[in-house]
């Protein structure tokens, strides 16, 4: 059977949702269970690369909801699965000790496989090995999907931490290093941290301080701690330097100063 080279995009939202549930918000996503049904039906091997966080692992189990999943770092429990099973899903490829020896077993057992890997890998076994690859884009190409997404993580939260009021993302930059991961965890934590106090926040520092501090130059190492989230809240308070080095009671070039001195964060004014 020839290669196929699929350049789709599974949606994000498999990565929390029921295996059999597809967000289809988007063209891509669309298309994406349109190339899922399609290998529920034929019976040959697929590999799915993309990013952490688009859902490989889902839509693998969307194609064979009853197979077993193991990772490839698993290496003989994988060996030991693979010689007693009929089809089996494999995550991580890209991490096994010895690919050349999973894809013999493969052959062996004539057994059906599914397998994930992350974006740009390549060994020429993958060649022999697979029918199918299916490429999945970043969540940031599939604005449809991260407003859906968006949606389910806040239904999830509201359920795990309470009903609490409206939360919007209008005015936060979305976290899409992780794609549907890092979404996720920024949602929950904005809903996690809604009713903190000034002593819950004081532990969490200090649990994190007692992990780091360690040298001698750890007061000026660590003062972005306070002083970032201090000049970002003030600025999205206030929308002028102006004003906020008035309320802080620091000269604006004072301000101007720490404002450079953290150019790694990102500051709106």
């Amino acid at each position: 059977m020839p290669k196929v080279m699929t350049d789709v995009a599974v949606p994000a939202a498999a990565a929390v949702v029921d295996v059999t549930s597809f967000v289809t918000a988007s063209h891509a996503s669309i298309e994406a269970l349109k190339t899922a049904n399609l290998l529920k039906s034929l019976s040959v091997n697929a590999l799915i690369s993309g990013e952490r966080g688009v859902g490989k692992t889902k839509l693998a189990q969307y194609i064979l909801p009853n197979a077993p999943l193991y990772s490839a770092e698993d290496f003989d429990e994988l060996i030991t699965e693979i010689q007693n099973s009929s089809e089996i899903i494999i995550s991580h490829v890209e991490n096994s000790p010895n690919l050349q020896r999973i894809a013999d077993e493969i052959e062996k057992n004539d057994i059906r496989v599914i397998a994930t890997c992350s974006k740009n890998y390549y060994a020429p076994v993958l060649d022999e090995l697979f029918d199918i690859t299916i490429e999945l884009p970043a969540l940031k190409e599939r604005e449809e999907d991260i407003t859906v997404l968006i949606k389910h993580f806040k239904q999830e939260a509201e359920e795990i931490f309470g009903a609490k009021e409206a939360f919007e993302f209008a005015n936060i930059d979305v976290d899409l290093s992780e794609n549907a991961s890092s979404l996720r965890r920024q949602l929950f934590l904005h809903y996690l941290l809604d009713d903190v106090d000034e002593k819950d926040l004081m532990e969490l520092l200090e649990k994190y301080l007692y992990k780091k501090i360690g040298s001698n130059n750890d007061y000026r190492e660590y003062l972005h701690l306070y002083e970032v989230p201090l000049i970002r809240a003030g600025l999205k308070k206030f929308r002028s330097q102006l004003k906020l080095a008035s309320v802080l009671g620091l000269n604006r070039n004072t301000l101007r100063k720490k404002i450079q001195e953290n150019g790694n964060y990102k500051f709106d004014d």
